[in-house]
């Protein structure tokens, strides 16, 4: 009788250096390209000059594909809930990096940490290197968790709310299927979080969809809510009832609208953002779909501004400056130059020209860079790579220029001009999306300019190209360009107003002056009113387009007020 051959301690140490050996080249391989996902989005980042690319990292728009998560400057506590979502979502291994900001609480302590410039971004993206080549596969200590992962998910009947479950199924009093929603949220049908075929043991968080577009394939189409949706305004106080209150599913769909294909509408409502492909960062857009097509939608911010008092009223006048800057880091330029115009004025010091025309061409310089920073998000959510990484350099460059490099710039801004005019699919895909409703109000800015032309997408862009070179014009006449920075005000007070046409429209602020500190202020701005459009510019739109035309509004939702 023949005994089995047995493992020799040799043969398991040459296997488990033969797998050292694998991990080790994977871990490599898995450092030399890197793919990172932004927070709060790439336009943040390229608002504050950071070429990631050149970096060495490679901009992804999921969380699936990527290995870093990319986080610039502070973040308000609902994006650090949102940062924490997405970090849930990246495949192991991963990593954390940091740039200008605190780390937020609902993560991880960061693998690297350093200040909001390309030298700081570099060294620290070789940093990041380093580590994950030498310990890519190293056993992680304890698996990551925050409070937002561990929402408890209830099921509630769209018609019948007061019937709860914790698991799914169908009414007992009406037999639609059940809805999930977290635990404890009583705001009714119109919040209810709409079932994905997850498995809801794991608890995860269902009010973030932040990687990509979701497939349909992808979404329970059964049961989904209805309440709340205006279906035409049909009545059904006429069915007929048994004596248990049972309305059969016959009554509950016989009056609702068709959709184009004759079909019963099969509500869904989606959530895109606060970061998603295309859309601007912090924006979250809930959009009910039928299929592909929009029915009503929403947008709100998570990054906005507060209005009115500063908290306990009695901010530096250099303090409120800078924190209104940087509570807008799309347009700091103007909100910079906001403030210290209505603080000058609130302490009576007089106008200076010289001063005057230095923060005007600052401000025509950052109107050229926020129209493309639009033009680079417009590429990316369209699909024309080209366009992001041509108007992302012409950016780049233009930021802080001086009025002599403005001038060389010249040639290339027209060159793209004459680029985006030559591309057909980019008007096919832009002309006709996006346009306005007749008699629509509160409009500022291209935008508003835009409205007295086609009203559409197409002409929007075109709008802030014209712009971009009317502000080129301005600086070549301004002389050198200045940052504006608050004069000398002493312990004035007083009241102040001013107005700046910001790149997306004019934005006002009134605050009162005590002692050379602001005790309250009222701020005015275009996209807090640009927000609004939302709701009709995506109803009764395919998918795609009403993505489009929202991107075409270029809401800044740091410029929201909360």
């Amino acid at each position: 009788m023949t005994s089995a051959p047995v493992m020799t301690d040799t043969g398991a140490r040459r296997r488990q250096k033969r797998f050292a050996v694998l991990q080790k080249w994977i871990s490599r391989a898995l450092a030399r390209s890197l793919s990172c996902l932004i927070v709060p989005g790439p336009e943040v980042a390229l608002a504050h000059g950071l070429d990631v690319t050149a970096a060495g990292l490679r901009i992804t728009g999921t969380p699936r594909d990527a290995g870093v998560l990319l986080i610039v400057g502070d973040l308000p506590e609902k994006m650090t809930e949102a940062a924490a979502v997405l970090y849930a979502q990246m495949p192991r291994p991963r990593a954390i990096l940091v740039l200008g900001g605190q780390i937020p609480s609902s993560l991880p302590d960061a693998d690297a940490v350093a200040d909001l410039s390309q030298e700081a971004l570099t060294e620290a993206t070789e940093r990041l290197r380093r580590a994950l080549a030498e310990s890519a596969f190293a056993a992680s200590t304890e698996d990551f968790d925050a409070a937002v992962l561990n929402a408890r998910i209830e099921y509630v009947c769209p018609m019948h709310p007061e019937v709860v479950q914790d698991e799914p199924g169908s009414c007992p009093k009406c037999g639609m299927d059940l809805v999930a929603r977290d635990a404890g949220d009583d705001s009714g049908a119109g919040d209810m979080i709409p079932e994905h075929g997850h498995d809801h043991e794991h608890h995860h968080d269902h009010e973030h969809h932040h990687g990509g577009a979701p497939g349909h394939s992808e979404h329970d189409h059964s049961g989904h809510d209805h309440a709340g949706h205006d279906n035409g305004g049909n009545e059904h106080s006429g069915h007929d009832h048994d004596a248990m209150g049972f309305m059969s599913m016959v009554e509950v769909t016989r009056d609702l609208p068709r959709s184009a294909d004759g079909l019963a509408m099969d509500w869904i409502e989606v959530p895109f953002g606060p970061v998603f492909p295309g859309l601007p960062g912090g924006l979250k857009l809930t959009l009910t779909l039928d299929g592909d097509g929009v029915t009503e939608g929403r947008a709100r911010t998570l990054v906005g501004m507060a209005n009115g008092d500063d908290g306990n009223g009695q901010l530096k006048a250099e303090t409120f400056v800078e924190r209104l800057a940087s509570a807008t880091p799309l347009a700091p330029v103007s909100y910079r130059l906001l403030a210290c115009l209505a603080i000058e004025r609130a302490a009576g010091v007089e106008d200076d020209p010289a001063t005057a025309r230095a923060r005007a061409g600052a401000l025509e310089r950052e109107r050229i860079a926020s129209h493309l920073g639009w033009l680079a998000q417009s590429g990316r959510q369209l699909g024309f790579a080209w366009l992001t990484d041509r108007a992302s350099t012409l950016q780049l460059g233009i930021q802080n220029a001086s009025q002599e490099k403005l001038i060389e710039l010249e040639p290339a801004l027209q060159a793209l001009a004459n680029r985006l005019g030559r591309t057909p699919l980019l008007k096919a895909r832009l002309k006709g999306t996006g346009v306005l409703p007749a008699g629509s109000s509160g409009l500022r800015g291209p935008v508003a300019v835009a409205a007295d032309e086609a009203g559409d997408a197409w002409a929007r862009l075109w709008q802030r190209l014209a712009e971009s070179t009317a502000s080129l014009d301005v600086i070549k006449s301004t002389g050198e360009l200045g940052l504006p920075a608050l004069r000398n005000i002493g312990h004035a007070s007083g009241i102040g107003e001013a107005t700046v046409e910001t790149p997306r429209g004019l934005a006002q602020l009134n605050l009162k002056l005590e002692h050379g500190r602001v005790k309250s202020y009222k701020l005015d701005t275009a996209c807090s009113h640009h927000i609004g459009l939302v709701a009709e510019l995506v109803e009764g739109r395919e998918l795609g387009d009403a993505l489009v035309a929202v991107g075409s509004l270029d809401l800044s939702p740091w410029e929201v007020l909360s």
